[in-house]
């Protein structure tokens, strides 16, 4: 390497989804670290792309999405939460949720500007907003609610600030956003003149009769908004890497250059049968009771442990408070696990930069219920 090769990303390692997943490998842990199903994918979907596949369908979709997938996607919006899109012009299909989230933030983001994001955070929004050459301001999701405090959003914005990054569902937290928290962000988004990214990929996975608010829905951020979503996530076909962007005319103009440099589209065959699944709208929204099923037994086969915890609004994951028992660092816990207990979690650390992560540590429960019941025999 030449000596005056400069990272760009100098302080980003190697993924902690990696090292986990690699860990429970090497130690034949059962592994509830990684977010993704071990359940098979629909039948009738795997139908689906095999009979695409034969039909030859197997040449470049359309830059912007296979037609067909972008009406879809705008019906489902309508139906699922009121929300008109336009499937020509305000819908991209996209290589998964990901790559829709980088590729927002690089339409959006120029040097210099400034980016909320709440902490704890995925792992992509941060490094995004800094090969931009822009600064991410860090607002800390305060234990055990993990909901901004608005008023320390509100001290945050300056005059650079150009957008506010959300997730709702909460990854890693299981939180979901009210209609007061909704109306809060627009009043900020509003008065300041910011553009929201809305990663909303757990949409269909909320529990106990709440409901998933998209701040598109609220006029005021309907404008302003790009909602990001995943089928991987819906569908528990993580593998096919294929997700969407729902944003107004004007910002969909604008997502569109990009992506067509990044990726320029998207798996054919996938697209046409995610489009077919669709019609049948039980195929999503039968999702968050399924998933409802296992983090109750999840919740009430952790009564007896040493855990506390409050159970998750939403997500398929579930914080885990170690502070009763464990006085080291949630990296330790999820060391001592996987090599004593034979159980692979994900520590709360790599989910913070500017703040001390709190006690917590993170379970996925989108797993075979044989699965699930083994990890948690581990943990008590």
């Amino acid at each position: 390497m030449p000596s005056d090769f400069q990272s760009k990303l100098g302080n980003t390692g190697t993924s902690i989804f990696a090292v986990m997943t690699q860990m429970a490998n090497e130690y034949k842990a059962i592994n509830l670290s990684q977010g993704f199903p071990d359940f098979e994918v629909s039948a009738e979907l795997v139908d689906l792309v095999n009979f695409y596949l034969q039909k030859g369908e197997n040449q470049y979709a359309p830059m912007a999405g296979v037609p067909l997938l972008r009406r879809a996607i705008c019906q489902k919006a309508k139906n699922f939460q009121g929300l008109e899109y336009d499937p020509d012009t305000e819908v991209t299909v996209t290589v998964g949720a990901t790559q829709a989230i980088s590729t927002a933030i690089t339409t959006l983001v120029h040097p210099g500007d400034e980016v909320l994001v709440f902490e704890p955070a995925y792992d992509s929004y941060i490094p995004m907003v800094e090969l931009q050459g822009a600064k991410a301001v860090s607002i800390e999701l305060k234990a055990p609610l993990f909901l901004p405090d608005w008023d320390e959003v509100r001290r945050a914005v300056t005059s650079k600030t150009r957008a506010i990054i959300v997730n709702t569902p909460h990854n890693p937290c299981g939180s979901i956003f009210s209609l007061d928290d909704i109306d809060e962000l627009a009043s900020i988004v509003k008065e300041h003149d910011l553009y929201v990214i809305s990663d909303e990929v757990y949409e269909h996975i909320v529990f106990d009769g709440s409901q998933h608010r998209s701040p598109a829905s609220h006029p005021d951020l309907v404008d302003r908004t790009f909602i990001i979503s995943s089928f991987g996530k819906t569908f528990h076909a993580t593998g096919w890497k294929c997700g969407y962007c729902l944003a107004p005319e004007e910002l969909s103009r604008e997502f569109r250059k990009v992506h067509q440099f990044m990726v320029y589209s998207v798996c054919t065959p996938v697209q046409y049968a995610f489009a077919e699944f669709l019609q049948d709208e039980q195929n999503y929204l039968q999702v968050g009771a399924l998933y409802q099923q296992k983090r109750d037994f999840l919740i009430e086969a952790l009564v007896e442990s040493s855990f506390k915890l409050t159970a998750a609004a939403g997500s398929y994951f579930q914080l885990l408070d170690f502070s009763g028992f464990h006085t080291g660092s949630g990296v330790s816990l999820a060391e001592k696990l996987v090599k004593e207990k034979g159980v692979a979690l994900i520590p709360l650390e790599p989910f913070y930069r500017d703040f001390k992560a709190p006690p917590y540590i993170r379970i996925c429960f989108a797993k075979e219920d044989q699965t699930l019941k083994s990890g948690i025999n581990c943990l008590i």
